[in-house]
Formats: C-alpha cells, sequence, structure tokens
C-alpha cells in the first residue's frame, strides 16, 4: 500500500471519529436512530442502498446522523452514478454524504529468506452518496412514503418472539440489568419496572449483544471487562451499537433517555476514540457480527454479510 495509500485511509479515520466524537460532546448518541424526529416520524428502518439492501456497520451510524442534519424523510440512498442509471440527477448544490467500504485484498510478498509469501492487506475506502430527497427525476416509488399500519402489532410482541429464539437464558428481578458470563444468563428488571416495552426491549438487546461474545458464540474476549475501563468501555460502545441495529430490525423506537450509568460511559467512549482513531470502526463492525448472529438464531433467516 503506498503512502498515499495509507494516509488517505488514515484520514478516513480520523474525519469521522472527529465527528462523532463532536456529537457526543454534545451529548448526542449517534447511533440512536432519529425516529422521533419531524421527518422521520413513522418509519422505523436501518438505511438502504438504491436497491432496497440495508446498511450495515457503521455506514448506518453514518447515515442516520446525516438524516438528522440533512432533515431527510426518505431512508434510501444512492450514489451520483445509481441516480443517472436511473434517469435521475442531484439538484446542483447538493452536498455528499459519506459512506465507507471495508475489505481486504490478498498480495504475494517475498520473505527475508526469499520465499514468496500470502499477505492479506486490509483496506478502506470513502465515496460519496446521496439521500433520495436530493434528487430528482427517480420512479415514483423512491419517493412513496410507507404508510403507518392501521392496526400495529404492540412491539413487545415481535421482540419477544426474536429474544425467544435466540434460546438465551433470561431472568427476572431486581433492579440491574447485565449478562453474566460465569453463569451465561442475562439478568432484566421485570418489565414493570421500565418506562414503556420499547425501553425494555432496547435494554434486553444491549445485554443480548453482550450476551454473543461467550467463546461458543461470536466471542469476543470479556476476560478485562470488570479490570480495565478502556476494555469496558469498548464492549459498551459495541453493546450500545448493536442494540440500536436490533432496534431498527424490530421495528421499534427506542431508549431515548439516556440510562443512568451513560454519563460515565460517554465520558469513557471520548477518551477511547481520542487514544484510538479506530475504535468507533472496531466497535461498529463487532456489533454488526454480534447482530448478525442473532438474525442468524431466527427461524428461516440466515447470517447477514458483515461488509459495511
Amino acid at each position: 500500500m503506498s503512502r498515499k495509500e495509507e494516509g488517505s485511509r488514515v484520514d478516513v479515520y480520523t474525519r469521522i471519529t472527529e465527528r462523532i466524537v463532536e456529537e457526543l460532546e454534545r451529548g448526542v448518541r449517534p447511533w440512536v436512530q432519529p425516529w422521533r424526529t419531524s421527518n422521520m416520524a413513522g418509519r422505523v428502518t436501518r438505511p438502504l442502498r438504491h436497491n432496497g439492501q440495508p446498511y450495515t456497520g457503521m455506514n448506518v451510524l453514518l447515515l442516520w446522523s446525516e438524516a438528522i442534519s440533512g432533515g431527510f424523510g426518505s431512508s434510501t440512498w444512492m450514489t451520483f452514478r445509481q441516480a443517472s442509471e436511473l434517469g435521475a440527477h442531484v439538484r446542483k448544490g447538493e452536498s455528499a454524504s459519506t459512506v465507507i467500504y471495508a475489505s481486504r485484498f490478498t498480495r504475494t510478498e517475498t520473505d527475508a529468506f526469499g520465499d514468496e509469501v500470502e499477505r492479506d492487506i486490509p483496506f478502506l475506502r470513502s465515496y460519496g452518496v446521496f439521500n433520495v430527497d436530493q434528487i430528482e427525476g427517480l420512479p415514483e416509488h423512491y419517493y412513496r412514503r410507507p404508510e403507518p399500519p392501521t392496526n400495529p402489532i404492540g412491539p413487545i410482541e415481535p421482540a419477544e418472539r426474536f429474544f425467544a429464539n435466540t434460546k438465551a437464558a433470561i431472568r427476572h428481578g431486581g433492579n440491574r440489568a447485565f449478562y453474566a458470563p460465569l453463569t451465561d444468563h442475562i439478568q432484566m428488571p421485570l418489565l414493570a419496572s421500565f418506562r414503556d416495552a420499547e425501553s425494555y426491549v432496547a435494554v434486553l438487546a444491549h445485554e443480548s449483544v453482550h450476551w454473543t461474545a461467550h467463546p461458543d458464540r461470536v466471542g469476543r474476549d470479556l476476560s478485562r471487562y470488570s479490570k480495565d475501563n478502556t476494555e469496558r468501555a469498548r464492549e459498551e460502545l459495541i453493546a450500545e451499537i448493536g442494540s440500536a441495529l436490533i432496534s431498527a430490525d424490530l421495528g421499534i423506537v427506542p431508549e431515548l433517555e439516556p440510562r443512568p450509568d451513560h454519563a460515565s460511559y460517554v465520558a469513557s467512549w471520548l477518551k477511547v476514540l481520542a487514544n484510538d482513531k479506530r475504535a468507533i470502526f472496531q466497535a461498529a463492525a463487532h456489533a454488526q457480527r454480534a447482530v448478525a448472529y442473532l438474525h442468524s438464531l431466527q427461524p428461516g433467516r440466515t447470517e447477514e454479510r458483515e461488509a459495511a
């Protein structure tokens, strides 16, 4: 990889991390979907590509944030070229939003002994996309807004099925929510203890992401969680992002009022992000893997691709 390519990749990490830090310093958790803002009212979804495929990982956070700042009502995004191929055009003066593409390639190199070895090299690229609200001339179905259901199912019902299908051991009682690695169970306060069913689901989703860390599941190392504040901050960041993704997938409004422990977590997240420009990308990738694993446990579902 050339110095120019490496510098460009580092710049992407830095620019996006600085943006996340700015939002956290304003008290905004950028992974909480803005479903109660006026432009997004009534629609709960991940951001979608032009073909209807949902974005994953870090790109979900980036485009949710852009939806808030731009006041966009559509959840669909596409490149300038994709819009042109559909016979449409981006309005003059509109600015693109940044999304990333992470992958890896194999390169053959010669080692110190003169032998050829294959080296796996990760790379990160960024490119611009536009919201449908910034584009004119698209086929009509891109502009159509979904009607809210006339007889909506209570948000807890599909969520109950989702978590029951994971076969996680979920115990109820007490006033704390946590995942206990030693006994491999999730502890939750009673549903009646929460402000509403949506808040209960958001917290259960958070703890379920912790649950995926078990070696027989996704396999994240939690051995230093209680001893190292940095490791705790990283794992809590993963669970927070994962909870937001699950909430979107279940079609519910997540917990919007901060939990009592969020103030201390925000401070620890800011410290981690200041010292590691890749931390938010790693957390989003781990969250995506955890959520994909939970989806893979659902009847008839296959694991999602991990690429953002």
